[in-house]
């Protein structure tokens, strides 16, 4: 294996384990003394029932961002490490959370619920569902599908554990506050089920916690519904509606290649050893330096962004991925899923090497606590490499007078997951660039989300198999940049250009229009919320008071790639939830309470939320040398389409938001690195500025890790 070169190693410190995850000891330290505590009678059962008490989350509190910087720059105490632990009460009807702490111990816990949500105990209906909870449902399903045996056979094919029909559930769960009934569509049993739409969906209602109670309150056959199984039986058995029936269909929505592999394609390699190094819970590469982690339900995130060992930024991580689906039929007609309340991190399974990153990329194992009864490892979920882009940083042929050539191969660090929730695979990137800029990009893949061809729907969608449409559906994804820009004290510029017309000077007779520049600073956080329909200034910056050496302000500037849809109107009842995707970009004073732009129960308590990030934005705080938080939404419209099928493409399904040295520096800072070429005329086969060609004499041969997967250990099981 091609190891780090020593430079790098000795840059570590172990100070960034201050942003670390919790580690699987710490994580079973919380867990058994929670479970030791006889008051809050929790269940130690994975499988515990919606009427039990369960640990439903462990995961890292973060500390005040004040303390963490006394403690990296200023020598101050190291804050305690505390866990986050969420508990779903079933016997006491309400949820509540708790912050466990200080690691290792003595351990103690308080309840931070009011403190963080503004209210004692939070709505039962607001909760996840849990493994134990879809185990109940399950156990519903099969006494419905006994009694629908005969018309599930002639229609699908159904046969009780030979081909069975596979559930897909539609968010949220109801249409107002308190509601847990939820549409379940079913597919047929393939790999890929998700393009198999079978035209059969059931209305569950789950709200009691006891099991015995739930109902099924609708049925979908074939377009029609029907108030009860017992209705649809009695109109199926007379032939008084219309039926479908059974057709065997090849899976088109197979992965396995139809030609067999005839060859490898490019792989990379480290000719001389690494450029960058993983230690604990930090990375070094080049200039760069960063901690990171992964939350279970935000995703990846990263902390203490250091170039040239000025911090650049204090955080960058995901905080939620929304999709908002358009249907005729229920189980997608109402659908908006908020992926965080599931959990973006919790489903960051083990990457494959040599095809969702590099082969001989770094791997990184995690440990995460939710929805489970013991710490869980997920292998190689994490991958650092170095990565040559394909195209020059920056090149120059001078054809004229100075003869020469110039340029740098544009070489950078990606870190990387990779999350699968449901039906959709996220490709979660941050890049480090030797330009100084840093990229937060996403690309989404996997399967689209269908439903049953019906009369009127291809408004919603196109077709794309035999009775299948693709569903129309938007991707917004939300990334919050707390950029500390020369220290926490910073303001918030725009620029952009106007036409102007001005007479010219040595032709005064004569106009022409020239661009100009146009500057402005914004100083409250409603002015500098900027709304996606409305244009909005193409410059955005976190700025510096001071500046370079030619007077401008040293700042940062935010260039958001984006393809994005419309956001759901404001007066539609679930908008809040989501409010955070009004924005192109909001920028809002720091605070510790305002940790992440939504929450673990947005998803199913939609109308009244408790994170409800509009509110950030309500107090209408200045922004003027303060510490400023950059929120940031990309996204792309996904209209369905032949070319989804098998699965969707990663090209063009995607954005995200690029960090760039605006006057930051006074130069490029690439002009240092050690990646640039120069020769001229006579020197085109000298070394001294041309690594490329001494290239064979540096080649020595590369020894590559065995291919090994462990990714399947980690899924979710029901029984």
């Amino acid at each position: 294996m091609s190891q780090p070169q020593e430079s790098l190693k000795a840059r570590h410190s172990d100070k960034s384990l201050v942003f670390a995850d919790l580690t699987a000891e710490e994580y079973k330290s919380v867990r058994d003394y929670m479970w030791a505590q006889k008051d809050l009678k929790i269940s130690h059962s994975l499988l515990a029932k919606p009427s039990e008490n369960y640990l439903f989350l462990i995961d890292l509190s973060l500390p005040k961002k004040a303390d963490v910087l006394h403690y990296l720059d200023h020598g101050g105490k190291k804050p305690a490490r505390e866990a986050s632990v969420v508990v779903f009460y079933g016997e006491r009807g309400y949820l509540k959370e708790y912050v466990v702490g200080p690691l290792p111990g003595p351990l103690q816990h308080r309840d931070v619920t009011r403190e963080k949500y503004n209210t004692a105990e939070l709505a039962f209906t607001a909760r996840t569902v849990t493994i134990g909870e879809y185990a109940q449902l399950f156990i519903l399903l099969n006494g419905v599908f006994q009694k629908l045996e005969k018309p599930l056979r002639e229609s699908f094919g159904y046969i009780p554990k030979q081909k069975e029909l596979l559930p897909f559930e539609g968010m949220p769960r109801g249409i107002k506050d308190g509601d847990r009934k939820t549409w379940i569509s079913f597919f047929r049993d393939y790999s890929g089920m998700y393009i198999h739409p079978v035209g059969f969906e059931i209305l569950i209602n789950h709200e009691s916690t006891n099991s015995s109670n739930w109902t099924v309150d609708r049925l979908l056959y074939n377009g029609q519904y029907y108030n009860s199984i017992d209705d649809f039986l009695a109109r199926y058995s007379a032939g008084t509606l219309k039926k479908i029936v059974f057709k065997d269909i090849t899976n088109y929505a197979s992965l396995k290649p139809k030609n067999k592999p005839s060859g490898l394609g490019p792989q990379q390699h480290y000719l001389q050893g690494k450029r960058y190094s993983v230690k604990n819970n930090q990375v070094v590469y080049l200039n760069w330096s960063f901690a990171f982690g992964l939350s279970s339900l935000t995703g990846m995130r990263v902390f203490d962004i250091r170039f040239k060992d000025e911090r650049i930024a204090y955080e960058l991580s995901v905080q939620e991925a929304m999709s908002v689906y358009g249907s005729i039929t229920p189980g997608m007609m109402l659908t908006k899923f908020l992926d965080s309340s599931i959990g973006i991190g919790r489903f960051a399974h083990e990457l494959v090497r040599g095809i969702d990153c590099p082969y001989a990329a770094t791997y990184v194992d995690t440990h995460r606590y939710i929805d489970t009864n013991i710490a869980q490892r997920f292998r190689n979920s994490i991958c650092v490499f170095e990565h040559d882009i394909g195209r020059p940083l920056r090149r120059h042929f001078s054809d004229f007078f100075h003869n020469g050539y110039g340029g740098m191969a544009n070489s950078a660090l990606v870190f990387r997951t990779i999350t699968a929730i449901g039906n959709y695979d996220y490709i979660w990137d941050f890049i480090f660039y030797q330009s100084g800029s840093v990229e937060a990009r996403v690309h989404a893949t996997g399967y689209i989300t269908s439903s049953f061809k019906d009369e009127g729907n291809l408004q919603y969608g196109h077709q794309v198999a035999e009775n299948v449409l693709g569903n129309i559906h938007t991707h917004f994804i939300n990334f919050k940049v707390d950029l500390d820009i020369l220290g926490v004290k910073n303001i918030f510029q725009t620029k952009d250009m106007v036409y102007k017309e001005v007479p010219l000077p040595w032709m005064p007779t004569e106009k022409a229009s020239i661009p100009q520049l146009v500057e402005q600073q914004i100083k409250t956080e409603k002015e500098a919320a900027m709304l996606h329909g409305a244009k909005t200034p193409r410059y955005l910056h976190i700025a510096s008071n001071q500046t370079n050496r030619w007077g401008h302000n040293r700042s940062y500037r935010l260039q958001v790639v984006s393809f994005a849809g419309d956001h759901l109107p404001e007066s539609e009842s679930t908008e809040k939830s989501m409010s955070w995707a009004r924005y192109k970009v909001a920028i809002t004073k720091h605070k510790d309470n305002e940790q992440t732009s939504s929450s673990l129960y947005s998803q199913n308590y939609m109308w009244s939320p408790y994170v409800d990030f509009s509110k950030y934005i309500e107090d209408n705080e200045r922004i003027v040398d303060e510490d400023l938080v950059a929120w940031v939404t990309a996204g792309f419209l996904h209209i369905p389409h032949a070319e989804d099928i098998p699965n969707t493409v990663t090209v063009g399904n995607g954005g995200g938001v690029i960090l760039r040295p605006h006057n930051y520096f006074d130069e490029d800072p690439s002009i240092h690195s050690p990646d640039g070429v120069y020769f001229g005329p006579g020197s085109e086969s000298d070394c001294e500025y041309n690594k490329m060609a001494c290239l064979e004499k540096d080649q020595c041969s590369s020894t590559l890790e065995p291919f090994t997967y462990h990714g399947f250990e980690g899924v979710m099981k029901f029984e």
